[in-house]
């Protein structure tokens, strides 16, 4: 995928005067130039040729150059709806969301995926379990309180537990999801699997009528390391009333079986029962059944829609079209349609009274619904066969999972149909490509579909990346239903973004290119072990041996201790990574670090009516010397002249009448002159300080 972009912009003159100015260098024998020497005439045509190929090299299409890509290995990314939580804690009874129930934050659509009942349980009490004592965390679950608490104490250790008790019996659900906020550390790199522990292990269990039981949990925090949620399901067990600290209701709890945090783990926020919409707004909507008759549908678009309706009369074909009536007699393929109190539809077919009906089997019958917008220019075109025919659709930004197009072809008993979905391949079949983003389709072959009517069948548009809202807004429901404050999200909206385009996928195959994977240079080490995934490593240092192939790699991580020491889980998670990424004939060991105090004895003359200069100069001197809080690295010689000038900057500093250094411990620092060598594994911070500071008679 390299540049050729000089290919087209030479043209056959430029290219000849090149190739008759080279004869002369690579022979001296030729001396014929004009246009009737045979040598001229295949040196013209061969240059032509060389020029047209240029062209076409610069011309390649779009299929070609993804198959490229492709045999590199990179595809592009499907477009995606975001994901979002809401919670129905404002609820004052129970409700029923519909499956494609909406919910709108502005113009942005959200959508439910499938039938929820919400509202009907809560928590009440958060307590944490420390031996036999329990403190109240119940504060945890109020948004407008924004206190941190170290959920498991100040020195976590298993056996301490986390207690949630709630009011309404949550046995109906199939699922309950917590959302849980945490205190994050911004160096903490992202894990590759959401749901692996590294520091931790928590068992979850539920209060039933056999005692407390386990439950199956998918926890997206890291075992309450980094924000996210936590995804629960019951046991087939009764639940039971539980009483912890006097309070009294369904209990779930979370104990830790192991416990080897780098950081303490600190909550701010809980909130609970929550449930899941994408955003997407529907536009038309499809929905099979398995019987052939009283087919009753609810139109998650309102009332306002247009019907199609579709069935299978033999086992394994297609579809054929049912007229809507409201009659019950006629001879041709007809449904009775009706009206219900609820709003919803009921689809009725008769063999008796119309001459045909569907079979009753799987997916025997299809509904599809439109909006008036889609059912205006539901007709997209015909499929003429002519190689990668391009048809532009009435919307764009498409959703690709629910898209699918239905394709109207003609026998001897009338018009057939058939529901294509995009990029599904099988012999005969119309096999084409979706372009989300443009909202077009490319065919690619046109199978047995040649001459074929294409219309709108499934079709939603979405927002992309858009739709990752920030955390905290309240979505309104489409029909109020008696709500008023909304559903509030406690986390982002994630995942959603458009499906890559040629550009982005090369950009992508371009920054892989450049990607840092194997370990050869210091930097590559340093790199590779500072990016170590769900690690937070504040400092690195490789330093390669002189007399063998050997590389030390010192690390510091990051965590409560003031002089932290690298844990073992940090040595194992590094040594994993680099072990896969070193050359075959190099070794590394990983170097714990070491801290040495550096003295300092200052005298320093400050300037009048300046106030608490003492306490400035101090401040300067510790900055200067406290390698482990700024950007020194290990081994990072300490400069008389760099402290000298940094003193001296100060505004309120005349001059700096005597400045000197001495190391607390000589095997890890030395002086040389004026300044402090430290060994290559050590970080300097600041020890006895001396200072004394005098007001100059300016």
């Amino acid at each position: 995928m390299l540049s050729v972009e000089e290919l087209r912009s030479r043209i056959y003159e430029e290219r000849i005067v090149d190739v008759m100015n080279e004869i002369p260098v690579r022979s001296s024998e030729w001396t014929n130039y004009n246009p009737s020497d045979p040598g001229i005439t295949i040196l013209e045509n061969m240059t032509a040729f060389s020029a047209l190929q240029g062209e076409e090299i610069v011309t390649v299409d779009y299929r070609a150059k993804m198959a490229l890509l492709k045999m590199a290995g990179f595809l592009p990314t499907r477009s995606k709806c975001s994901k979002l939580l809401l919670s129905a804690d404002q609820l004052e009874e129970p409700m029923l969301l519909r499956n494609g129930e909406r919910f709108f934050l502005g113009d942005l659509c959200f959508e439910t995926t499938k039938e929820t009942s919400v509202g009907q349980s809560r928590i009440t009490g958060v307590f944490a379990q420390q031996g036999d004592e329990f403190k109240d965390l119940t504060y945890l679950l109020d948004r407008e309180i924004n206190v941190s608490a170290r959920i498991f104490g100040e020195k976590p250790k298993a056996g301490n537990s986390l207690y949630f008790i709630m009011e309404g019996n949550p046995s109906d659900l199939n699922e309950i999801i917590f959302y849980i906020k945490m205190v994050e550390n911004e160096r903490r790199n992202k894990t590759e699997d959401r749901q692996e522990h590294i520091f931790a292990d928590i068992e979850w269990e539920c209060y039933t009528d056999k005692g407390f039981t386990k439950m199956h949990v998918r926890d997206f925090t890291s075992a309450f390391i980094n924000s996210g949620e936590i995804r629960l399901t019951l046991p087939q067990d009764k639940l039971k009333v539980y009483e912890v600290a006097n309070v009294k209701g369904y209990c779930i709890r979370a104990t830790l079986t192991r416990a080897d945090y780098d950081i303490v783990p600190k909550m701010t926020h809980i909130f609970s029962f929550l449930f899941e919409v994408w955003q997407k707004d529907t536009k038309s909507f499809s929905q099979t059944f398995n019987k052939n008759d009283k087919v009753r549908v609810t139109s998650p678009l309102g009332r306002d829609v247009y019907y199609l309706v579709f069935g299978k009369e033999k086992k394994g074909s297609s579809y054929r079209r049912y007229e809507l009536t409201r009659g019950t007699e006629g001879n041709g393929r007809y449904c009775n349609i009706s009206e219900t109190d609820d709003g919803s539809v009921i689809f009725s077919f008769s063999e008796e009274n119309f001459g045909f009906r569907p079979l009753k089997g799987k997916e025997c019958v299809r509904v599809i619904i439109y909006s008036e917008e889609i059912m205006r220019r539901y007709n997209v075109g015909k499929v003429i066969g002519y190689d990668d025919q391009e048809i532009e659709l009435p919307v764009k930004k498409v959703v690709n999972e629910t898209f699918f197009l239905i394709a109207r072809r003609k026998d001897a008993e009338g018009y057939y149909y058939d529901f294509v979905r995009p990029e599904k391949k099988n012999d005969g079949d119309l096999y084409y490509h979706l372009l989300e983003g443009d909202g077009k389709i490319i065919i690619e072959d046109p199978g047995d579909y040649i001459d074929a009517d294409l219309f709108m069948g499934s079709v939603a548009v979405m927002s992309g990346d858009r739709g990752n809202i920030s955390a905290g807004n309240y979505l309104s429901i489409e029909e109020n239903r008696g709500i008023t404050d909304g559903f509030y999200n406690p986390g982002p909206g994630t995942g959603g973004c458009y499906r890559e385009n040629l550009e982005q996928v090369k950009e992508r195959f371009q920054k892989d290119v450049r990607q840092v994977y194997r370990a050869i240079t210091a930097e590559d080490y340093e790199y590779i072990v500072k990016t170590t995934p769900g690690l937070c490593i504040r400092k690195v240092k490789a330093v390669p041996s002189a007399f063998n192939n050997n590389v030390k790699v010192v690390v510091l991580m990051d965590c409560d201790e003031q002089f932290p020491k690298l844990s073992d889980i940090y040595v194992k998670k590094i040594s994993e990574r680099l072990e896969e990424r070193r050359l075959i004939t190099t070794s590394f060991s990983i170097i714990k670090p070491s801290f040495v105090a550096i003295g300092v004895k200052c005298t320093v003359y400050v300037k009048r009516h300046y106030a608490d200069t003492y306490s400035q100069v101090e401040e300067k001197i510790r900055q200067q010397i406290d390698y482990i809080n700024s950007d020194r690295n290990f081994g990072d010689a300490l400069l008389f002249e760099d402290v000298f000038s940094a003193i001296e900057n100060l505004d309120c500093v005349d001059y700096v009448y005597n400045l000197s250094f001495f190391s607390e411990n000589s095997k890890l620092a030395t002086l040389k002159e004026y300044d402090i060598i430290p060994r290559y594994d050590v970080l300097c911070y600041p020890g006895d300080i001396q200072l004394e500071v005098v007001i100059s008679d300016k």
